[in-house]
């Protein structure tokens, strides 16, 4: 039975056809060096490659959790490649059964990578099937059903499990407690989206000047996945309507049609400041209220919108609910009368 894919809710501006999302991997580095920023991280895993390769050991399995777009997939490749092993790629969701599971772990080679996106989505009972093989590399199958049942333990070779997840807080502790090392993906610094852009930009043999390579970071909520996407929607824009050349004014032009204003906040994001504050006086608000306010699944405002709101300081979470704060009344140009009063536009 072959490993089943799914594509999974993302970020926003995530939303490509298959030959967008082709093209978005062309794009992934390849190399370490080409892996900027998460300088922490890629220290403290380089140390640990190069410890289990001196023992000719499989690397420990790894957690890597964050929001999405920030390289967990990425990371998870160049760690295969230092390692020298081939990598499986699925998903939570993909691995229904026990049985799935089983034949996926009994196709792996001794060093193997099997990397898991969104782990904790995994059912229940396939988690459980999990513990045994990341502990003891062994497999426990039930055969027969009633009396008759027996178990049958296979032996499988030394593995590592890769697990991405942009809901840590979702993973049962035994699933946790597995993983030898777990690292957090935090955004990134606008120095190194630039380097991500100008990158790209090589890749893509498009000319870009200074000025666009700063908008566009700086406008990129510190996500390279979205840095990349704003990038391609410019080259698009530059082709049509200028030489090809990706100046300031056609970013700034491309940039207005993609609605992303000059903190990186798109009409999404908009569309929940405003509802907070124009339908709940800015809070707090439970996080069902919203979504019901905005026709939103909840996961995607936890997932995608809430993050960089909170990292900018445009959102807090209390014991009541969320609330905005002050800053994003300045930014949207609305008074800002006080927590839970009814707000009145600025003239």
């Amino acid at each position: 039975m072959g490993i089943k894919k799914t594509k999974l809710k993302e970020d926003i501006l995530d939303k490509g056809s298959p030959e967008e999302e082709v093209l978005f991997t062309s794009l992934r580095a390849k190399e370490w060096e080409d892996f900027y920023g998460q300088k922490g991280i890629k220290e403290s895993l380089k140390i640990t490659i190069t410890a289990a390769k001196k023992r000719k050991e499989a690397i420990e399995h790894i957690l890597l959790y964050g929001p999405p777009g920030l390289g967990k997939t990425t990371l998870s490749h160049l760690i295969a490649k230092e390692m020298g092993s081939n990598i499986r790629v699925t998903s939570g969701p993909a691995i229904e059964r026990a049985g799935d599971l089983a034949s996926i772990l009994t196709n792996l080679e001794k060093g193997d990578i099997l990397f898991i996106d969104e782990i904790h989505r995994l059912n229940k009972v396939v988690e459980e099937t999990l513990y045994p093989a990341m502990e003891d590399y062994a497999l426990d199958i039930i055969i027969g059903k009633g009396p008759s049942a027996r178990t049958l333990r296979l032996d499988l070779p030394q593995f590592t499990i890769i697990g991405a997840t942009t809901r840590i807080g979702l993973l049962s502790a035994p699933l946790r407690d597995r993983f030898g090392v777990i690292h957090r993906l935090n955004f990134y610094d606008p120095k190194d989206i630039e380097k991500v852009i100008i990158n790209a930009a090589k890749k893509l043999k498009v000319s870009i000047d200074k000025d666009s390579v700063e908008k566009i970071s700086k406008r990129s909520r510190g996500t390279p996945r979205i840095a990349l996407k704003i990038l391609k929607r410019a080259r698009d824009f530059a082709q049509v309507k200028g030489d090809g050349k990706i100046t300031k004014e056609l970013s700034e032009e491309a940039l207005r049609m993609l609605e992303v204003d000059s903190l990186g906040l798109d009409s999404s994001d908009r569309r929940f400041i405003k509802a907070v504050i124009e339908k709940h006086g800015g809070g707090p608000v439970g996080i069902e209220t919203i979504a019901a306010s905005i026709s939103e699944d909840i996961g995607t405002i936890e997932e995608v919108l809430e993050p960089y709101l909170l990292q900018i300081g445009f959102l807090k979470r209390t014991n009541k609910g969320r609330v905005i704060t002050r800053l994003a009344y300045e930014h949207l140009g609305i008074r800002f009368i006080g927590e839970g009063k009814n707000q009145q536009k600025l003239l």
